[in-house]
């Protein structure tokens, strides 16, 4: 199963990033949602935003859109 990037962007000005097990990177970015308790996430940098969006990323690190979930 390939591993994926997830970042988690959790209210104003805190990022996360875990690494997803999953068949597709929209799947990847589902499991993270889901199961966001027991992912391990790492501090990132910061983003002004409200709420807890989820979006995988490529491997330039570049947000692939059509990955996009959670409360946005």
């Amino acid at each position: 199963m390939p591993l994926f990037q997830v970042l988690c962007r959790v209210d104003a000005f805190v990022d996360y990033c875990a690494e997803v097990d999953a068949d597709s990177a929209i799947e990847a970015a589902a499991v993270a949602r889901n199961t966001h308790r027991a992912v391990e996430w790492r501090r990132a940098g910061g983003h002004e935003f409200e709420a807890a969006r989820y979006i995988t990323l490529d491997a330039d690190g570049e947000e692939i859109p059509e990955t996009e979930c959670g409360d946005i």
